[in-house]
């Protein structure tokens, strides 16, 4: 008789405290790093901390993968428990997180490790796809080949208000942050290969860059119709994202469309109104 499963993640995958319930998703949380202290992913240190922080003197918080002990004291219990686990990290060309992950579960008995190959809701959409396949009574190494056969057709991508996030973060240089700030651009940002890079330029206020990056998005594409995502990083308007995601369901009838708000990974390296709109192709 097979063990019962359970779906597991870390921190990164943003998903909204009612769907962790809803699907019963376990999370592992990353380290947020700030003045020399360590603080826990969403327990400890929330994206408000990091705009308050930010806005008082320009601080920026940086992150650290969970240790391979952390891991090993996250996953014993649940196997002690009678589990088998799949787990799902942040691409491992971002960090060190599913590396860890790996070594730890090589210690164990019937711990898979995805590597979801890529961020946010990105990883949210196949935890959600692993708990689906694990109520419908597939077993862990099943349901693990299966999310990693899925990882290509996950569309996880973002339009970004302002670079000064990322020029903070070392992650692009002034010259091309004060350069797209001039010029209105909006860079949109999405994963290919397991890594976050520029599609395109946006140019105007961020109102309508949504509207037009969600509309090109979603076009000409066969998109999953259960569920999709619009993510964002706080500081949106909520009738904004309201009618964000009415276009999303006028586009793809029947999908059920979750509003989610990203944790501090995403938001540490991408700043406030950030936001994506993802979802599984067919």
């Amino acid at each position: 008789m097979s063990k019962p499963v359970i779906i597991t993640a870390d921190s990164t995958c943003d998903l909204s405290p009612e769907l962790l319930e809803r699907f019963d998703v376990r999370i592992i949380p990353l380290t947020i790093l700030l003045d020399g202290r360590s603080y826990l992913d969403g327990v400890e240190f929330t994206t408000a901390d990091i705009y308050t922080r930010y806005h008082a003197d320009g601080a920026l918080p940086k992150t650290s993968a969970p240790g391979i002990q952390q891991f090993l004291d996250f996953f014993t219990p649940l196997t002690e428990q009678g589990f088998e686990i799949v787990h799902l990290d942040i691409s491992a060309e971002l960090s060190a997180t599913c590396n860890n992950a790996c070594i730890a579960a090589a210690e164990l008995e019937g711990v898979y490790v995805v590597d979801s190959r890529m961020l946010s809701t990105g990883v949210g959409l196949l935890c959600i796809e692993g708990a689906e396949c694990r109520d419908r009574g597939m077993g862990a190494a099943e349901i693990a080949e299966h999310l990693r056969a899925l990882t290509d057709k996950v569309d996880t991508s973002f339009v970004l208000d302002t670079l000064d996030f990322m020029w903070k973060g070392g992650r692009c240089s002034g010259v091309a942050a004060l350069g797209a700030n001039l010029l209105h651009l909006k860079p949109g940002l999405e994963m290919k290969d397991g890594r976050l890079g520029v599609y395109k330029k946006y140019r105007g206020g961020i109102e309508g860059v949504y509207r037009q990056y969600v509309r090109e998005r979603l076009e000409g594409k066969a998109i999953r119709p259960n569920h999709i995502f619009i993510t964002d990083s706080g500081e949106v308007p909520d009738q904004t994202v309201r009618e964000l995601m009415d276009m999303v369901r006028q586009a793809v009838p029947g999908a059920e469309v979750h509003n989610t708000k990203a944790g501090c990974t995403v938001t540490s390296h991408c700043g406030p109104k950030t936001l994506g709109v993802l979802f599984i192709r067919e």
